[in-house]
């Protein structure tokens, strides 16, 4: 009888981990061989991670990866809207805000997580089913590829809610898009569509996902470029606006999201995967990965440690502001901010108050 490896058994409550047949090259499932797939399961708050959600999707990398008739691990979320957009804000406004001691225990379970998803001895596809940001965008760069839905979004949002994209963002964005750009992302946190983020070296592979009359066109609210990669990829898109834009909603409006495509891409990936030597295959993304690992191991610690920190200041101002204030404005006034500082004030409860937005 074999030997389990996996650290404790384990319901899954937060999370769906399933296990898919492998498909041949003709399509056909294969006895005995499966695809893990880790999905998480929070479309109402966009499939941001709890602290329970965290944990589980440790328990799951680690399973797949002991698991022997695993071949490959896709990573995604449940729905059309987001893959992930990070952190779960309504926790850390209300549990983890003016509490670093317990924030630093939980950047321990989401470094834990990070480090599950780059130590898998399994490749791990990021299936880009919505929005990507913030912890969601790290998470995802963690994994070996990443194949994409053209209407989703990519990037951060920390410096806009008091945090800084040190979950892994600094350290393996330069090595995918260039220090520019990364800079740019992780500074002034525009997003990047679908299109931009293949063109700039983020993603693997992007596939239509809006229907209209039956037929995929691609994301109507972006400006795409009539030029194609030698795989019939589209390779730049930059949003509309004006005009443009408007007509571009209407046309959102008028089709049906359908990931069928993304699906199929992934499935394609995973074949691919298929027919390769395990070890081989293994020992090549091991040697891959360690341009990531070099970064997030050096710096994980002292990120986790600024991390916590920042929870009595900046983080507990922008996590407050952004769960309490109104729909349309969930920003601290950065400006009000700034001139506080500037005439000395201390971070209290004033300060947080007169920034947050709930209270303009």
């Amino acid at each position: 009888m074999l030997s389990s490896h996996n650290l404790v058994k384990h319901e899954y409550q937060n999370i769906i981990y399933e296990l898919r047949p492998c498909k041949d090259k003709h399509g056909n499932a294969i006895k005995g061989l499966f695809n893990a797939w880790i999905i998480l399961n929070n479309p109402s708050q966009y499939n941001s991670y709890t602290t329970d959600a965290v944990k589980e999707v440790i328990l799951a990398m680690r399973e797949s990866s002991n698991d022997r008739s695993v071949v490959a691990v896709v990573f995604t979320g449940v729905g059309d809207k987001a893959f992930c957009t990070g952190g779960n804000t309504k926790e850390y406004a209300e549990y983890y805000a003016g509490n670093p001691q317990e924030y630093k225990q939980y950047m321990r379970l989401f470094n834990d997580m990070v480090s599950s998803i780059l130590m898998n001895d399994k490749p791990v596809i990021c299936r880009v089913n919505g929005m990507r940001i913030g912890g969601g965008q790290e998470i995802g760069m963690a994994c070996d590829f990443s194949i994409s839905q053209d209407l989703a979004r990519f990037g951060q949002a920390g410096p806009k809610h008091g945090s800084a994209p040190i979950g892994g963002s600094t350290d393996f964005l330069p090595l995918l898009v260039g220090i520019e750009n990364a800079m740019y992302s992780c500074t002034v946190c525009d997003p990047w569509s679908a299109h931009e983020a293949l063109r700039l070296g983020l993603l693997t592979e992007v596939v239509p996902a809006l229907k209209v009359n039956g037929e995929y066109i691609a994301n109507p609210m972006v400006v795409v470029d009539k030029w194609v990669d030698d795989r019939g990829q589209i390779v730049y898109g930059r949003s509309k606006s004006g005009d443009d834009l408007a007509k571009g909603k209407e046309i959102m409006k008028s089709g049906v999201v359908d990931l069928t495509a993304l699906d199929e891409a992934v499935e394609k990936c995973c074949t691919k995967l298929l027919y390769t030597m395990p070890n081989c295959l293994s020992k090549t993304i091991n040697a891959l990965r360690m341009h990531k690992l070099a970064f997030w191991d050096m710096n994980k610690e002292s990120h986790r440690d600024w991390l916590a920190l920042n929870m009595m200041t900046e983080g507990k101002a922008g996590f407050r502001a952004f769960n309490d204030g109104p729909k349309d404005n969930r920003e601290a006034d950065f400006v009000k901010l700034r001139q506080m500082l500037a005439e000395g004030h201390e971070w209290n409860d004033e300060l947080i108050k007169t920034i947050s937005p709930q209270f303009q």
